[in-house]
Formats: C-alpha cells, sequence, structure tokens
C-alpha cells in the first residue's frame, strides 16, 4: 500500500536544495509525483505531493524533517484524492492596474461565487507606454455546479474598471 504525503518546503534559496530533498524522498523509495516551486526574493518555496510504501512513511517524515538543519524546513500533510467530477475547470487570465488589494478583490469574488481557486500566479509587469505597474494573475479555477462562465467574467469585471478576464 502506498501512503501519500504533500510537502510543504521553505528556505534560503542555494543550489542543491532541490536535490538534498530528492535524496531524502529517493532514499526512503519514495516517488516526486508533482510540484510547484519558486524562488521569490531569494527565498525559495515549494509544494510537493509524494508517494512513498506506507510502511516507510515514518521514516521519511523523520529523514525530512532532519533537513532543518541545512535550513530547508519541510511541513508534511497527508495527501487525499481529489473530487473532480463536479465542476468545470478553466484557465482565466485577470490584467488590470495594480492597486492595493487587488488580489483581496478577486479572491472575493471568486469566493462569492463559490469557485475554488487550483492554481494562481500573479506578478507585476511594466505598462508599454507609461510604465505603471500593471496587475496580471493567472489561474485555474473549478466552477461550480450551474455557474457559467460568463456569469464569473462579469462579476470580476464589474469589481473593477479596468480588470480584463480571459478564458483558455
Amino acid at each position: 500500500m502506498q501512503a501519500s504525503l504533500v510537502l510543504i518546503i521553505h528556505g534560503p534559496d542555494r543550489p542543491g536544495l532541490v536535490g538534498a530533498l530528492a535524496d531524502v524522498i529517493s532514499s526512503h523509495s519514495g516517488s516526486w509525483m508533482e510540484s510547484r516551486m519558486a524562488n521569490l526574493s531569494g527565498q525559495f518555496a515549494g509544494i510537493l505531493r509524494v508517494e512513498c510504501p506506507a510502511s516507510a512513511k515514518d521514516s521519511l517524515v523523520g529523514d525530512l524533517e532532519k533537513l532543518a538543519e541545512q535550513e530547508i524546513h519541510v511541513q508534511v500533510a497527508g495527501g487525499s484524492v481529489r473530487d473532480e467530477s463536479s465542476g468545470e475547470s478553466v484557465v482565466i487570465t485577470i490584467t488590470g492596474h495594480d492597486e492595493p488589494g487587488i488580489v483581496n478583490t478577486i479572491a472575493s469574488v471568486l469566493a462569492a461565487e463559490n469557485v475554488n481557486v487550483e492554481e494562481l500566479e500573479t506578478s507585476l509587469e511594466s505598462a508599454p507606454m507609461s510604465g505603471h505597474s500593471i496587475f496580471c494573475a493567472k489561474g485555474e479555477v473549478r466552477l461550480p455546479e450551474g455557474l457559467e462562465i460568463t456569469e464569473l467574467i462579469n462579476a470580476l469585471e464589474e469589481v473593477g474598471s479596468d480588470l480584463t478576464v480571459d478564458v483558455n
């Protein structure tokens, strides 16, 4: 039987950080199933899903905790299979003038519409002509049963006169 773990990792970015993590996982016959990782301002952070033999789970967790000696901090949670049977999954891209609270505003609309954020990336870009900051977000969201994508687009565009929402 396999155990599924979700790991949240963070620490100062440096060469070999991912390798040290992969070594520990591999040494316990673990499989690195999927991950999202990034370096932001010198700090490395990531989330990944690992599967290992159930008999190796406790020793794997123990060795992951020892990585703190190398400034690699790992939080472990049990993984579970997500029910994807309900609602449509769509990729949305949102752009608009940057302003304080823009992520909160967007997140509030998504929550009010009962939309689940499955993946989200945000960034600031310089507008071509003016040089002003443009907020950009791209993410995968799951719509609840009964919500049409046009309804979500309208709700998002209503909160900011300059927000543009595209669906892929």
